[in-house]
């Protein structure tokens, strides 16, 4: 007989819940897109290099998520006044570090899918109140790294919410409810309370769940389950709950600032940051000062992902400034200056720096790697460093389907696949061996033809009867790319024969729709020789 105790039935109505809302996550059009990019994201080696390389090609096969994370990379926030434009996911990576580019990407992941629906509105307030959340816990720590871990453990706080919210409109509708008061004057439960009795499983359990399937690591899956009402009373200073009570406060926060008139808001804030001073070892007036700052932060944001608020909705409360510190018994806007905030823009960053140029701008995008590849040669740099955003500037700029750099392996003089970016990058830099050393009467490939050479060549169809007899046999079994572009780096030196250093490969996936002009391949010759000079300052030759 099948066991129907309540905590069986329970048990069953939470798999029941959790299996609909997985599927509805499957079939809905732009969910496995997302949840792939998390798991990419999550899945990196622990090779240092591989990270780079996976990340960098992980985020750059999301076109929107590759804009819109240049975009906010280049925000005050993050960029220095005194810096060139970030224009490359590889110059991000370098200049505010894989965690830090790491986390902000599956940041723009778990919001980048979600708006434009029916409920879009209500969605786009619950997203801004998260991500406030996630700013506001970023804002309470000194250290940058900290800063990022926090961000995005407060902003995941969030996920069993946001999931229900997207996927399941009706049931958090009747969450809401619940949590006003039940009828027949029922008194209101808390959102975990409700959520169990709506959907069979709390919200803390549906989102680390989830957060599983995502493959997402365990601090992070920690911070999703809220540790409750009751804060310590003892400093939490380098131990690892004390993420999880500064997303607390942080989402705590962010709804006394969503809800709350500005007239009354100091005080609440004030209470709220009474409550965990000891835990978190907070100044007086300090989440006052951060909501501030977060405003700021907020407002860039918005700007940067072109999101826009209705004016006068709860949701504005979020991205003004100017109210934040007005202390209790003043009125509106009758506190510190925005300059005693600290909130005040030097003329060297008063205004946002300008976007990214988009795919389609190809001149321009060449431009600005060529940009980030001097500022990265003008200073200490790794060469994969200078080589990675070469081939990132390419991918984009030709809008490829994948680009290569091939290094020459001295000891077998042959040309070996590298670094890879694009569709089927590891495949293709696996296949990639172009012999330079060939027997007598032995005629070279294309490929080693065009390295022996020196002769840049783009290959308009490889299926031209001209073409594919001098295809090698490991191009036309694993590559197969009906157009592609060939550049070689070659070293000359005095007195000496010129020596191939390496080759860089980007192809297509239509014959004829890899079509460069001068000034296009100009600039791509000047990256090319850029690739040289880094080799030559690396290895002093």
């Amino acid at each position: 007989m099948a066991d129907s105790t309540p905590e069986s039935n329970a048990l069953r109505e939470a798999h029941l819940t959790l299996d609909y809302l997985l599927r509805r996550m499957r079939h809905k059009s732009d969910f496995p897109a997302l949840s792939g990019a998390v798991t990419r994201v999550q899945a990196l080696s622990d090779s240092e290099t591989e990270n780079l390389q996976t990340l960098c090609d992980g985020i750059l096969q999301d076109v929107a998520l590759t804009h819109k994370l240049l975009r906010l990379v280049n925000t005050a926030r993050y960029r220095r006044a005194d810096s060139d434009p970030i224009s490359t996911v590889s110059r991000a990576v370098s200049l505010i570090g894989l965690a830090g580019v790491r986390n902000l990407a599956l940041s723009l992941m778990l919001l980048e899918h979600m708006p434009d629906k029916a409920h879009a509105q209500q969605l786009k307030e619950a997203f801004l109140r998260v991500v406030m959340a996630g700013t506001l816990a970023s804002e309470l720590c000194t250290r940058r790294d900290d800063a990022e871990a926090a961000f995005v453990g407060a902003l995941f706080r969030n996920l069993g919410p946001l999931l229900v919210a997207y996927y399941l409109p009706d049931d958090a509708e009747q969450i809401g409810q619940l949590m006003q008061g039940g009828p027949d004057g029922q008194p209101p439960l808390s959102e975990e309370a409700a959520a169990r009795r709506v959907l069979g499983l709390g919200l803390n359990q549906l989102g680390v769940s989830v957060g599983r399937l995502w493959s997402l690591p365990d601090a992070l899956l920690a911070c999703i389950v809220d540790p409750g009402d009751t804060v310590p009373n003892l400093p939490l200073a380098g131990r690892p709950d004390r993420v999880w009570w500064l997303a607390s406060l942080a989402n705590e926060a962010a709804d006394v600032m969503l809800k709350t008139e500005p007239v009354d808001l100091a005080p609440r804030l004030q209470a709220l940051e009474a409550r965990f001073q000891v835990p978190l070892e907070m100044a007086s007036g300090e989440l006052q000062a951060a909501a501030g700052r977060a405003r700021r932060r907020m407002s860039e944001l918005t700007d940067a992902l072109n999101m826009t608020v209705p004016g006068g909705s709860p949701a504005e409360r979020l991205l003004d400034v100017w109210y934040v510190d007005a202390p209790q018994g003043e009125a509106v806007g009758a506190g510190p200056t925005p300059e005693a905030l600290g909130l005040t823009e030097s003329p060297d960053d008063g205004a946002l720096p300008a976007s990214p140029p988009e795919a389609h701008d190809a001149i321009s995008i060449l431009g600005s790697g060529i940009q980030d590849v001097t500022s990265v040669l003008t200073g200490p740099f790794q060469l994969q460093e200078v080589l990675q955003v070469i081939l990132e500037t390419m991918l984009r700029a030709l809008d490829c389907r994948r680009v290569l750099f091939c290094l020459r392996d001295p000891r077998a003089a042959a040309l070996q696949g590298r670094l890879a970016l694009g569709e089927g990058g590891d495949v293709v830099r696996n296949a990639f061996r172009v012999p330079l050393v060939h027997a007598r009467g032995e005629t070279p490939d294309l490929f080693a033809a065009v390295c022996l050479r020196n002769v840049d060549t783009l290959i308009a169809d490889a299926a031209a009867p001209a073409i594919a007899p001098r295809l090698p046999t490991w191009f036309r079994e694993r590559v197969q790319a009906p157009t592609f572009l060939l550049m070689p780096l070659v070293l000359k030196r005095a007195g000496q024969p010129d020596a191939v250093l390496g080759l860089i490969y980007a192809d297509k996936t239509e014959a004829n729709s890899l079509v460069l002009d001068e000034q296009t391949l100009s600039l791509l010759r000047t990256l090319r020789n850029q690739a040289i000079m880094a080799f030559r300052q690396a290895t002093g030759t």
